[in-house]
């Protein structure tokens, strides 16, 4: 079975300094695998994610960009390349969450959502498919409310659902390279990037949407990207739930 192993691979991960991405960061490198870690502006988290794995005995790199800039894209690729002679599997976890009614979001905030889920995450997968090694795996984070009837979140998921396209896409163009591209889209996840958009009253109805009235946890996600930059090598084009069942599709 092609790509079974993450040993001695590079994998390039977007937002890979904290949070989810830091957790997939430190995942891939117990697994053997050397990591490019970007990050945008916390250089702080980037730099212990890195001596995390690197007292661990693994190999990393910090490397700044902000995704919503194409050149920023593709030195973040270029420096994976020059560093470690290729990369085989790219992870973008980045995006930003904005929950605001459709009259009151301003052009500003529109922009700025759709260039930090649509527009950053097209152009990660773009370069992705230029730069990849040949059976190499594209993963880009989505979200669960895609599969929800709700209000609120128009940029949000709004900017998130441009990705299922994208990947569908990229799934045909770069098959003949045996190169998987998919979108992992998980629940409400129990992280810093959630609770500032609700309040206590509808944290509590997050919850109760899901097996066990919790949230998704960051721990949940990360065997799901490892399962699709490994053995989940034959799913392509493909957007997953993992959400405890908070919706389906």
């Amino acid at each position: 079975m092609a790509g079974s192993t993450l040993k001695d691979k590079v994998a390039l991960v977007g937002g890979g300094e904290k949070n989810l991405g830091g957790l997939l960061s430190r995942t891939f490198a117990e697994s053997g695998t050397n990591v490019v870690v970007h990050y945008h502006t916390a250089e702080n988290a980037a730099e212990k994610t890195v001596k995390a794995i690197e007292e661990a005995g693994g190999q990393a790199i910090a490397v700044q960009g902000d995704l919503t800039k194409v050149a920023d894209v593709q030195r973040l690729f270029d420096t994976a390349v020059d560093t470690y002679g290729g990369v085989d599997i790219a992870v973008n976890t980045t995006g930003m969450v904005l929950r605001k009614p459709i009259l009151e979001t301003t052009e500003e905030e529109y922009d700025r959502m759709f260039g930090i889920n649509a527009k950053a995450g097209y152009f990660f997968i773009k370069e992705a498919g230029r730069r990849l090694n040949d059976d190499g795996r594209i993963i880009s984070l989505g979200t669960s409310l895609l599969a929800a009837f709700t209000d609120g979140y128009s940029t949000y998921a709004g900017g998130k659902a441009p990705l299922e396209h994208f990947t569908r896409a990229a799934a045909k163009e770069f098959a003949d390279r045996r190169i998987s591209v998919n979108v992992v889209a998980p629940g409400p996840m129990d992280t810093p990037f959630f609770y500032p958009q609700e309040t206590p009253e509808r944290v509590e109805f997050h919850k109760s949407q899901a097996m066990g009235d919790q949230l998704t946890r960051i721990e949940d996600i990360v065997p799901v990207i490892e399962f699709l930059a490994t053995d989940g090598w034959w799913f392509t084009g493909q957007t997953l739930f993992p959400n405890g069942g908070y919706t389906t599709r």
